[in-house]
């Protein structure tokens, strides 16, 4: 939360909410931007929490429930290419938090064309989104961040899974000036886009944040793409993979990476 909560803040924000509001949150998730919504929308109001995950949605039943607000909510089970279920020009506000990077490049547009589609005249479309071409792709010799120079060929072949994979693609098919020309193309007025980088050297992996190195080893930065231990005993050998290993982890523990993060906050107005 320490991370998220001032995005979550800055999305709201930039909707403008205002009371008896009806706010669309698209892939919502586990109801961190719709949750905030409601406080801001008020009793008159109500959130449309909107995810592609059945499980999701229901934890957040669950969660609305608990907190006696079940009576404002909606639960819809739909993508953010297509918002079928939600009436044209029926919300007041549609909000999303890292949702078109996981779109493949096809569809991002068409997710805009249903944000226009579903928001009434003077309507606020507010986002947040990673910016991931900042960091990638990675110079040959760094790893994730990290100094591969000793290993060099290991990290090609571990590399060369991920792109066989392509469970990354979506994360890097495009950047900010997409974000505002596809806003643009299907109407949206008044778009405005905060571009925001930074670089940290002795730091954790490339994409920001640390964690200990059982859980870089079993993460993954896309659903679609292989953890780093799954690409490790698809590319590398036992004796690689010790060797790999070897160089990489005390790195990792010792913070010797550089971390680059990118993100762009973009609203914009139906007219």
């Amino acid at each position: 939360m320490q991370y998220l909560a001032p995005v979550r803040d800055r999305v709201l924000d930039n909707a403008a909410l205002t009371s008896g509001d009806t706010l669309l949150d698209v892939g919502c998730g586990d109801g961190l931007v719709a949750f905030g919504g409601l406080d801001r929308v008020g009793q008159g109001g109500r959130v449309i929490f909107s995810d592609v995950s059945r499980d999701l949605l229901e934890r957040c039943r669950e969660l609305a429930g608990e907190a006696g607000v079940l009576d404002r909510c909606e639960f819809v089970e739909a993508r953010a290419e297509d918002l079928t279920p939600i009436e044209d020009e029926s919300v007041a506000a549609a909000t999303t938090r890292s949702v078109l990077i996981y779109l493949p490049l096809e569809n991002k547009p068409r997710a805009f064309e249903e944000f226009f589609r579903v928001l009434k005249p003077g309507g606020r479309l507010s986002m947040f989104e990673p910016i991931n071409r900042f960091a990638w792709p990675e110079p040959a010799d760094r790893f994730f961040g990290f100094d591969a120079t000793p290993v060099l060929p290991l990290a090609r072949k571990v590399k060369a899974v991920y792109e066989r994979s392509r469970g990354d693609e979506t994360l890097i098919d495009f950047d900010e000036r997409d974000l505002i020309a596809f806003a643009e193309q299907v109407g949206f007025a008044e778009i405005q886009l905060v571009y925001e980088a930074t670089v940290r050297h002795r730091a954790g992996v490339c994409w920001g944040g640390a964690s200990s190195w059982e859980v870089f080893l079993h993460q993954s930065g896309n659903p679609c793409a292989p953890t780093l231990a799954e690409a490790l005993a698809e590319a590398l050998t036992p004796s690689e993979h010790e060797e790999f290993v070897a160089h990489l982890r005390p790195r990792y523990e010792a913070l010797e990476g550089t971390e680059r993060f990118a993100a762009a906050y973009l609203s914009a107005v139906k007219r």
